[in-house]
């Protein structure tokens, strides 16, 4: 059996966002760090928030019964390669 460990991190609401943007002037692109591994920001690849949408989340996530009628209200912001030249993948 593998060796396994909970990755537990402390998910941002819309309080600590907006306060980590009150001070940035309106034109400043945001960009978003990936994390390589779990919680690894060592060698996270860069991109850039291209859109937001706001969400609800329902579980199950699989649609397996019985079905609950859990539900989380979230806005989820998308993110793409940074701007720049790159290969073609075949």
């Amino acid at each position: 059996m593998a060796d396994t460990f909970d990755h537990a991190p402390q998910v941002w609401n819309a309080v600590q966002l907006r306060e980590a943007l009150k001070d940035l002037p309106d034109d400043t692109p945001i960009h978003i760090g990936v994390a390589e591994d779990p919680g690894d920001f060592g060698g996270y690849r860069e991109s850039v928030l291209v859109d937001a949408h706001h969400v609800e989340n329902w579980w199950p996530a699989n649609g397996t019964t019985p079905e609950r009628a859990e539900k989380e209200k979230a806005l989820t912001l998308f993110a793409d390669w940074t701007p720049g030249e790159y290969d073609l993948l075949d």
